[in-house]
């Protein structure tokens, strides 16, 4: 490993990259370039408005993490084949690279939010045929990419059609821990610093959220009080806690739940928030 480097991330050689499509975008949110990862399942091809789910990453880590350590798109399209999910479009974004991460949030000189609202659909609905502006959204993350999904689904409530977190953190402070550089220049917007605050002030109905976190993760804690002050609050939610920590297995393990959730609510299920046993 080496050693010359405050983080490295490196992608997992036995997850074969078949079907992954890669683009390099001039984002106008961003002022300058960013990347993102994209696949399509089986039948995607065939499909009209294909729902398109957006997969956030964490800190250090870049478009490539959610596939090529999480082996997010052979879990996908497993899904699909076996009739559990529909087709969709995954779309894994960079977090636009500033720092150890962006938060998804907007800073002075760039709106990474927007990156992700805006520009990562409109991306999907001119460059994936089957895609459009209709194409409905999801949108999950991991750790930071948590935070950025839910935050997300409570500022931005008519945007997506559900959204998911595994380990999320929940509050900016959390990310003084694991970032080098200081937070200048970010939104302190409340709504901005706190996935509850988000939530809580939604200005319209908010999607279906699920979010779950593993036993030993040190968000442990946090989810299980995010989760409190929701159920208090009557905000429809499933949370789920299994063993685990905050690491690739968690969460290659469990993203299989989040897309099922995603598949319900694109079919309209009538109970969203049924157990998921497998």
């Amino acid at each position: 490993m080496p050693t010359s480097f405050r983080t490295v991330e490196l992608s997992d050689p036995a997850i074969p990259a078949d079907g992954l499509r890669h683009a390099t975008l001039k984002s106008r949110a961003l002022g300058r370039r960013a990347d993102l990862t994209y696949f399509l399942t089986p039948g995607a091809e065939a499909a009209h408005d294909l729902p398109i789910v957006i997969l956030l990453h964490g800190v250090y880590g870049s478009h490539w993490a959610w596939a090529l350590k999480g082996d997010a798109h052979r879990t996908a399209a497993r899904l699909v084949e076996d009739g559990t999910i529909p087709p969709m479009a995954l779309l894994m974004p960079s977090d636009g690279l500033w720092g150890d991460g962006s938060g998804y949030l907007p800073h002075a000189n760039a709106d990474y939010e927007r990156w992700i609202v805006d520009e990562v659909p409109a991306f999907a609905a001119e460059a994936i045929p089957a895609c459009s502006t209709d194409s409905p959204v999801c949108i999950a993350g991991l750790s930071m990419g948590g935070y950025g999904a839910l935050r997300l689904a409570g500022k931005h409530p008519a945007r997506f059609a559900a959204a998911a977190a595994h380990s999320t953190m929940t509050d900016i402070a959390q990310f003084d821990a694991l970032l080098e550089e200081p937070r200048v220049g970010w939104s302190d917007a409340p709504i901005d610093a706190s996935v509850l605050a988000a939530l809580l002030g939604a200005k319209a109905a908010l999607p279906p959220l699920r979010f779950d976190c593993g036993r030993s993760d040190p968000f442990i804690e946090a989810n299980r009080a995010l989760h409190a002050v929701l159920d208090v609050a009557g905000i429809a939610h499933r949370y789920e806690e299994f063993d685990g920590g905050h690491e690739w297995p968690y969460w290659t393990a469990h993203l299989a739940r989040s897309l099922r959730f995603f598949g319900r609510v694109l079919r309209g299920a009538n109970d969203v928030y049924r157990e998921d046993h497998a």
